[in-house]
């Protein structure tokens, strides 16, 4: 029988699933445990047998791409017709249909952004906000409204939720008034509307919801924990009083509760429906042993309300692998240089790039690892957030130096006047002395000036004569040496942007105190979802897995920090790695202190992090090959019209000349020769180094 073939092949959970044909269905599937597989071959099943045709079912994803695997799946099983679709595509599809019969008049505009409606609602309200400040007001809308509270009761909502709100209270119910009015006032229709507004008119007018239910009678919802209230009310409006529904989610991986996502839909289902049946996916597929045994020491030390409820233990189905390694930083520069050189000697070995990730809290730390990476020639694609020379913030501050520049604006060259410069033009884009206490875009905005702030501290210091022009530059300069292939690289991304994938080697970053947890986790169901957060980090790695941490922000900073709480006991479980230290002389110019090659003393001026020793200590300087060098500078700026320090300064000339490179790799070693430069005059210097 064709039907029998298609539970071919499935282990005894997968096959319990697929032949739980009628409703009502809970499928916990912990991480790699084969869910898609399951619910599809389920829904194959049960139009093979003939329980239901495909035009009747329904499978709810929270991804255009989740749902297009979904269709892609099925027809190979043999059932084309089956509708995959997320909430929003379904609910406009059905909206758009019935809105001639039962409104009527000029259908609303969809909305595909809040942001620009709420910088019309903070004018109207006489508030100021910034473009990082107006996207943290539009999520916080739209959280209020996924979990149905009007403007009127978001204050009492923010403090029952235990919620950071990013403006005063106050002003953020004043713009989500506003905001509800002017979208009224011009037709205008939002995501969260949208879902409200099809629940309304199933629930008003009783033809349609007969109409809707007799054409969707079979009910799938995949990532089930990730259901907002919103969401729930209309899957319910839809059902109406039957009950023939396929949930399946992870409690483990809940990790949107910010977002109004609540894993008690899926934990209570047995609740709402005491009938249904109960399958668990345990078996793990996607990772090896080591890799599950520790996946599963993180998420057995969840503790709080439900905790016993959620925990799917996973058993490992891969043969053995490489223990996962813990590795100690003495900061965060060091973290990101070895998890470059560890990148690239996986690569080297046959590791494809982009079967390795990089997987940190917040999109904040990824220039050290984008800098890192581009350092050591190994490819990278930044996924869940832009490449850092692409943020908004960065295009935006760039544009404004670049403006400043043209306009003269730094009369001062003593090295104080750039960086009193750059500050001043930075903080038009709203750069400041102190950092925010808010979080979210607000937060990184600030990140990201202050990283452009200290690199022109770092260029002040390494050449006190240098201006705006030439800050502006060395920024061109290093923008254009961080461009990476568009698909061939090692992964960069958040961990939250990580779910749903998986690589061959995860690298897990940044593993400390007020990171990971983050800071803002201030009630104990925030820190658990933290603990979920670094569950689903780990369970993304098939192989190879290393989890880190830096003592110090910077190089030489004070080593205050402490490992991530949710580490405790889980590495003497597994083989904790010392790595060498890397050899600070290797590192990229204007990223700190590094020891002097003669004395060993900290070097703390840029002058000598690039010459590798203090400017005191004695040296093999080569006089020749620095006057030859000198020269080859000049002609070259005449050349190319740029100043001489653009092409190299006079303090990595002289680095040049002390340690005369024979080859590239050894010329890129020293601080100043970035990627750019290398493949630029590369070949020149090392003809006068050989000369």
């Amino acid at each position: 029988m064709v039907a029998d073939s298609v539970l071919e092949g499935l282990d005894p959970d997968q096959r319990a699933v697929a032949e739980a044909v009628k409703g009502p269905v809970c499928v916990l599937a912990g991480a790699g445990t084969g869910k898609t597989r399951a619910i599809t071959h389920r829904i194959a099943y049960a139009t093979l047998t003939g329980v239901v045709t495909p035009q009747r079912v329904l499978a709810v994803t929270f991804t255009t791409r989740a749902a297009g695997e979904l269709r892609s799946r099925l027809r190979q099983l043999g059932a084309p017709g089956v509708q995959a679709r997320t909430f929003h595509a379904a609910a406009l599809r059905q909206l758009t249909y019935f809105w001639p019969r039962v409104i009527g008049g000029e259908p609303p505009k969809i909305l595909n952004s809040k942001i620009g409606l709420v910088a019309d609602a903070a004018r109207a309200c006489r508030l100021s906000f910034g473009g990082t400040e107006l996207r943290d007001v539009a999520a916080e809308i739209e959280w209020a409204k996924v979990t149905q509270n009007r403007p009127e009761d978001y204050a009492a909502a923010v403090v029952r939720a235990a919620r950071r709100p990013p403006a005063d209270v106050v002003d953020v119910a004043r713009v989500y008034a506003m905001y509800e009015q002017l979208r009224r006032e011009r037709n205008l229709l939002d995501f969260e509307g949208m879902l409200e507004l099809t629940a309304a008119v199933l629930t008003e007018h009783r033809e349609v919801a007969n109409q809707v239910r007799e054409q969707y009678r079979y009910f799938v919802v995949d990532e089930f924990q990730d259901v907002n209230p919103l969401q729930k009310m209309l899957l319910d409006t839809w059902l109406g009083d039957r009950d023939d529904l396929c949930v399946v989610g992870d409690p483990n991986q809940t990790i949107y509760s910010f977002t109004g996502a609540s894993p008690s839909y899926l934990l209570d289902f047995t609740r709402e429906h005491p009938d249904a049946t109960v399958v668990r996916l345990v078996r793990d597929y996607r990772s090896t042993p080591q890799v599950v045994r520790l996946a599963n020491g993180v998420i057995g030390q969840a503790r709080g309300e439900g905790a016993a409820r959620q925990k799917l233990e996973l058993v490992a189905q891969r043969p053995d692998g490489p223990d996962p390694v813990f590795n100690e930083y003495d900061d965060e520069i060091a973290e990101a240089d070895d998890a470059a050189r560890r990148a690239r000697k996986l690569i080297d070995e046959g590791v494809p790039a982009r079967e390795i990730a990089i997987l940190y809290r917040i999109n904040a730390q990824s220039g050290t690892y984008e800098a890192a990476l581009a350092a050591a020639g190994v490819p990278y694609v930044l996924r869940g957030a832009e490449r850092f020379f692409e943020r908004p913030e960065v295009r935006e501050a760039v544009v404004r130096l670049r403006g400043a520049a043209r306009a003269g604006a730094d009369a001062e060259t003593d090295g104080t006047g750039l960086i009193h410069t750059v500050r001043h033009v930075l903080s038009g884009a709203g750069f400041s002395d102190r950092p925010p206490e808010g979080t979210g875009a607000v937060r990184a905005r600030w990140e990201s000036l202050a990283a452009l702030a200290q690199l022109a501290e770092d260029m002040a210091a390494d050449d006190p004569r240098a201006g705006l022009p030439e800050f502006v530059a060395e920024l061109e300069e290093r923008a254009a040496a961080q461009h990476a292939p568009p698909l061939e690289g090692v992964t960069l991304a958040s961990l939250h942007a990580a779910k749903g994938l998986e690589w061959d080697a995860v690298f897990l970053v940044g593993l400390v105190e007020g990171t990971v947890p983050i800071i803002y986790a201030k009630t104990p169901a925030q820190v658990e979802e933290e603990r979920r957060l670094l569950y689903v980090g780990v369970t993304r790695a098939r192989v190879h897995l290393s989890l880190s941490w830096a003592l110090s922000r910077s190089p030489g900073g004070s080593s205050q920090r402490r490992p991530s709480r949710f580490l405790s006991g889980l590495t003497s479980k597994t083989a904790t790695h010392t790595p060498a230290r890397v050899d600070r002389t290797k590192r990229r110019a204007g990223k700190g202190p590094q020891p002097c090659r003669v004395c060993g003393r900290p070097l703390t001026a840029a002058v000598e992090r690039k010459l590798g020793r203090c400017e005191d200590c004695p040296s093999e300087l080569n006089e020749e090959l620095l006057i030859a060098l000198k020269e080859w500078r000049a002609e070259v700026s005449a050349e190319q019209r740029i100043p001489a320090y653009v092409v190299f300064t006079d303090a990595t000339l002289q680095a040049i000349a002390e340690h005369a490179p024979e080859s590239r790799e050894e010329l890129a070693r020293i601080p100043g020769v970035g990627k750019t430069k290398l493949d630029r005059y590369g070949d020149a210097v090392l003809g006068l180094c050989g000369a």
